[in-house]
């Protein structure tokens, strides 16, 4: 990788660390590095300051019984940033971009309960004058994106000895239902933790324990129950334009229905895809590709994603903004810690 002048190789080698191991501490993360306890500490504060990343604990509502839907809305001229604003102010929409030059928000509902999403879907957008459109899609299958099935940007910024010294918090990734058979139900307790792994994924095991009224031990158990049946996540997340990636764009897949889980797991190892999953709807697939110019999208779409047996179409919807980002907010084109100045605006 090439990382801008603002992030340095050290810092890409910290990110990835944390990727494999969220949640690992800062000791075992120098060891794994070969620097020093205070170094890997000092790093890792700056990057989370300067809104390069942020470590946070995301509730997956398919693990609760909960379906994922991703929509797309058209809106009428000097609409969209209202609607956008009120959209991130929603805990179940986590994820929120403009495109179309700016008349189309694209954005994910997570709600954690059917009344939540059909107040949303099937209330309040369509009320909304200012919207002309609605398409909402199912998501049916998740390639890559969430924990587990990391960016493979970052692949091979460590060696295999370093990434095995510092394990994996959250198993290895397994191709699953979206929306899971056997429900998780998660206790009061559950709840007051994963609010304190919401603003901090890195929290300790102290401090969760307080939060739940639990003893440190008893949280742990908990926790890794939790992470284990896949009802939370700790998520790296990273400001791709910090590492250089300026052309972000919404890949829409017509895919022949035979073709459609071969090439989801194709887009699951290519560097420039962030995320992937299957849909309903006329495009089966959708994918969030990361390059660094417009020049390198195109080449990226036409010779490797247009090539692609059984693709039939394919739409790219260039990003104009993105707004919301697995549940976190964005200033510019950084990641903006819950609370802060910026947020608030």
């Amino acid at each position: 990788m090439t990382e801008s002048a603002a992030v340095q190789p050290d810092d890409v080698r910290l990110i990835r660390a944390l990727q494999v191991a969220p949640r690992a501490s800062f000791a075992s993360i120098a060891v794994a590095l070969g620097l020093t306890e205070g170094a890997v500490s000092r790093r890792y504060r700056r990057l989370r300051a300067d809104g390069v990343i942020r470590v946070a604990g995301v509730v997956d509502p398919g693990a609760l019984g909960q379906s994922k839907w991703l929509v797309r809305l058209r809106c009428r001229p000097g609409s969209v940033g209202a609607i956008a604003d009120a959209l991130a102010k929603r805990d179940d929409v986590n994820w929120i971009a403009l495109t179309a030059a700016g008349s189309e928000i694209t954005c994910a509902v997570r709600s954690r309960t059917q009344e939540q999403r059909e107040d949303l879907l099937g209330k309040r957008l369509p009320r909304t004058a200012a919207v002309i459109d609605i398409n909402a899609s199912a998501m049916l299958r998740q390639f890559v994106g969430g924990r587990g099935h990391y960016w493979a940007a970052l692949r091979g910024t460590l060696t295999p000895q370093q990434e095995s010294i510092l394990g994996n918090d959250g198993g290895p990734f397994t191709e699953s239902p979206v929306v899971t058979r056997d429900p998780v139900h998660l206790t009061p307790e559950d709840e007051r933790m994963l609010e304190v792994l919401a603003a901090d994924g890195r929290a300790s095991l102290v401090d969760l324990a307080a939060a739940a009224d639990l003893t440190p031990g008893r949280a742990s158990r908990r926790l890794e129950a939790l992470l284990l049946r896949r009802a939370v996540h700790i998520d790296v997340e990273i400001a791709a334009a910090a590492l250089g990636y300026h052309a972000r764009a919404h890949l829409w897949l017509a895919v022949h229905p035979s073709a459609i889980k071969r090439v989801g797991r194709t887009l699951a190892q290519e560097a420039e895809i962030a995320f992937a999953a299957a849909v309903s709807g006329p495009y089966n697939i959708h994918a969030v590709a990361h390059c660094r110019d417009l020049d390198e999208l195109f080449e990226f779409t036409s010779d490797r994603i247009g090539s692609l047996s059984g693709l039939q179409s394919m739409e790219v919807s260039p990003l104009l903004q993105q707004i919301k980002q697995a549940g976190t907010l964005l200033s510019g084109d950084r990641l903006v810690e819950p609370g802060s100045i910026r947020a608030r605006r």
